[in-house]
């Protein structure tokens, strides 16, 4: 069982935290015997102490006074030996080697001893005070505020331990990431009230280079391609400047895609229509403008082609939006391809929103209404209502209950914003030095006062529910939660599996599961991946996200249905949409929304045979069976494999016109 814990234990933990932790229990029956039999002292003394031993200290590891009968005492000893016997690496080339059933007989019992020791003598170890990662403050400023915020522009990226980035060991606070929070404090608390920069900015969104022929994704509009949809925050109720670049023929400079023939342009803001430009054709829209000229890869000079060079001079409408966060689309209506267009289908290249102008603070938001839970009608109401509201947000941000010293500061600064101008600026100033507060920021799990250094103990209830959140939802408790943190209840019986029951039911969840496998599967990384676009032409970025999409959808089922953990490489099902299936050569599925898909054969069973998981694992120009087997040891098997041996030469790329196999090579 320890290999699999090892590479496995929090998928499978997450997988066994549903209703009834069939998973779990499976894992446990099928290490029953092994766990039975205890690790031979014989074959340890045998291949391995005639080097490991006092006198030697080979690799400055003796083995000759390890107790195999009191295997926790010696545990982390006895993990490398684990480690190197599992790899291969031990016993080294020309040393006796027992054979293979033998071999692994000691090691599956040394593993299951090892779990059965620390299952018995819990060591949760040291945990380091840590703040919270950029993706778990984007989300609690979220589920505090009710205020999606963009956190690469708030934030610089995270670095990762052991590759996951809500490693307490990676996230310390240097003074200049601190500057970075009390700058994103500045920025929210202000967007929150409701007292924003009024200075209009343009922000540019772009498709990227990739064909624009499919519709890109679930939120654009039924039967329109060539487009792409954003979630823009409108900071204030004003007029905003939509504007439209069409993508371009990088040779000369011109549209591609429009023809003489009619196309239309659809912008859209949370699915309503609210403008479409005509271009072409008999409509009165802008002109699209001609140029006769010879295409660059016609050296002879026989064709003349029409190019199309200032259609989308005149895509650009003033409108006016409410403030908040608008999901908005632009893209061309589904039209047959035209035999006059060269380029293919026209595409947008890219969008501008600019604004606000003539903009007005909005009276109502989701984050005014979670932020004043009283209004005060005179000014001795004010300051009892300030309390109120201070206390409330500190409650949820610092995930624990209100003492004094928590509120006196704040109160303090909301006494000088009050001062300055009004009862708002006053709440808008205290909640920016919340937002940069400790208590905030960091996650501290404080030692009880009555227990010795280096002994085991209990989590308050409180501290629990705060990992619980940060777990399952990558974010700060909600109320429920710490309700019945506070009232010491959590741990009761049943309370605890009742609460991870809702909260994985929750579409908060969602956050954490594809948190998670991006990282553990190392799927985040096919965005860094750049095919050869000559070999694989079909590659884009939406077949890109398509496959991402799907591993996680995949690992959701594997959560919210409580599948055996051993489904995750045997599963006979997956998620498809038409783009992806086409590249998986299934031919009957259509649309763009995801549907579950049961596979014919064996060949994509499982996490192995999914497409984000075998481009991550190959190379621009091919696939890599080390780099796959490598992966396979590391991220699922938990057993890397030895560095190589010096001045191994690189293998021989293979010829495009006679391609093969490296077996057959």
């Amino acid at each position: 069982m320890a290999i699999l814990t090892r590479g496995v234990l929090l998928a499978a933990l997450v997988v066994g935290l549903g209703p009834g932790a069939r998973s779990y229990a499976r894992l446990e029956a099928a290490t029953a015997q092994a766990q039975a039999d205890a690790p031979s002292r014989e074959l340890l003394d045998r291949y391995c102490v005639t080097c490991h031993n006092e006198r030697l200290r080979t690799a400055e590891l003796a083995l000759d006074h390890v107790d195999l009968s009191d295997v926790g005492t010696h545990a982390a000893v006895l993990e490398k030996v684990v480690h190197k016997l599992r790899s291969g690496q031990m016993p080294p080339e020309g040393r006796p080697r027992p054979d293979e059933a033998t071999l692994a007989t000691f090691v599956t019992s040394l593993e299951s001893a090892l779990d059965q020791a620390a299952a018995e003598r819990p060591n949760p170890g040291r945990v380091a005070s840590r703040r919270l990662n950029r993706v778990e403050y984007v989300h609690a400023i979220e589920d505090l505020l009710g205020l999606e915020v963009n956190g690469e522009e708030l934030l610089p990226s995270d670095m990762a331990g052991f590759g996951f980035d809500n490693n307490a060991e990676v996230l310390s606070i240097t003074p200049g990431l601190m500057s970075r929070y009390i700058a994103a404090a500045t920025k929210i608390s202000r967007a929150a009230i409701g007292s924003p920069d009024t200075r209009p900015v343009m922000q540019l969104y772009q498709l990227g280079y990739e064909r624009r022929d499919a519709r890109a994704g679930e939120e654009m509009p039924f039967a329109t391609h060539g487009g792409l949809a954003v979630r823009h925050h409108f900071p204030l109720d004003g007029e905003y400047v939509f504007a439209v670049r069409l993508k371009r023929n990088e040779t000369v400079e011109t549209i591609d895609g429009i023809a003489e023939d009619e196309h239309q342009i659809e912008l859209r803001i949370d699915h309503a229509l609210v403008e479409r430009f005509p271009i072409g054709g008999r409509y009165p829209g802008p002109d699209p403008g001609q140029l006769i000229a010879v295409p660059e890869d016609d050296l002879a000079g026989q064709r003349l082609h029409e190019y199309r060079m200032t259609a989308d001079h005149a895509l650009e409408v003033r409108l006016p939006v409410e403030a908040g966060t608008r999901l908005v689309s632009v893209a061309f209506t589904d039209v047959a391809p035209s035999p006059h267009a060269a380029g293919g289908l026209p595409g947008v290249d890219k969008f501008f929103v600019s604004g606000p102008f003539d903009g007005a603070v909005p009276d109502d938001t989701l984050s005014r209404r979670r932020i004043f839970r009283c209004r005060p009608n005179t000014t001795q109401q004010e300051e009892p209502c300030a309390r109120e509201i201070i206390g409330g947000l500190v409650r949820r941000a610092y995930r624990r209950p209100v003492m004094s010293e928590d509120l006196d500061p704040l109160m303090r600064v909301y006494r000088e914003g009050r001062q300055d101008r009004d009862f708002e600026l006053g709440i808008e100033r205290a909640l920016e030095a919340l937002l940069a507060m400790p208590g905030f920021l960091m996650r501290v799990e404080r030692r009880p006062i009555d227990t010795r250094a280096g002994a085991v103990y209990r989590l308050s209830d409180v501290e629990l529910a705060s990992r619980l959140s940060f777990f399952l939802w990558r974010s700060i408790p909600d109320d429920e939660l710490l309700d019945l943190a506070e009232r010491g209840e959590l741990n009761e019986a049943g309370n605890l599996a009742a609460q991870v029951r809702r909260m994985l039911a929750d579409p908060r969840a969602t956050r954490f599961m594809d948190d998670f496998v991006g990282q553990w599967l190392q799927v985040r990384n096919i965005f860094s991946q750049d095919p050869d676009g000559a070999l694989f032409a079909g590659f884009n970025d939406s077949l890109r996200k398509a496959m991402v999409q799907e591993t996680e959808l995949f690992f959701r089922s594997q959560v919210l249905e409580d599948r055996p953990v051993q489904d995750l490489l045997r599963a006979d099902y997956t998620f498809l949409n038409e783009q992806l299936a086409r590249h998986y050569g299934v031919d009957d599925l259509y649309g763009s929304h995801f549907r579950r898909y049961a596979w014919e054969d064996d060949r994509r069973h499982g996490l192995l045979g999914q497409a984000s998981l075998l481009t991550v694992t190959s190379y621009a120009n091919r696939t890599s069976v080390v780099l796959r087997g490598k992966w396979v040891l590391e991220t699922l098997l938990g057993a890397p494999p030895p560095p190589p041996p010096p001045n191994v030469p690189p293998l021989a790329e293979n010829d495009r016109r006679a391609p093969t196999s490296l077996r057959e090579r």
